[in-house]
């Protein structure tokens, strides 16, 4: 264990970032997964034909697209808090 700056300690906010990081990161491979069951169903087998098939097709997997995205740019967002914030602070800090 490395020695801390004096009268630095643990920064509680961090602490808390890096387990809603963990949290979210977890969630959101669930998130990014949710629709892949019906996507590979719909679109590895005929199972609806037709321009209104196609049109669904399309737009499932536009969804899904969104869906991960939207998904990437929460952990993304976490990440750069996470990165804003000190590993360590003041007594004092700590409290606030």
């Amino acid at each position: 264990m490395s020695p801390r700056p004096e009268g630095l300690v643990p920064n509680p906010r961090r602490q808390a970032l890096e387990q809603a990081l963990i949290e979210v990161k977890s969630r959101v491979a669930i998130l990014e997964a949710a629709l892949d069951p019906p996507h590979g169903q719909f679109t590895g087998q005929a199972v609806w034909v037709g321009p209104t098939a196609r049109r669904f097709a399309e737009d499932l997997t536009a969804r899904r697209v969104r869906l991960r995205k939207a998904a990437q740019a929460l952990v993304t967002a976490l990440e750069e808090e996470l990165h804003s914030v000190p590993a360590q602070v003041t007594p004092s800090a700590r409290q606030d």
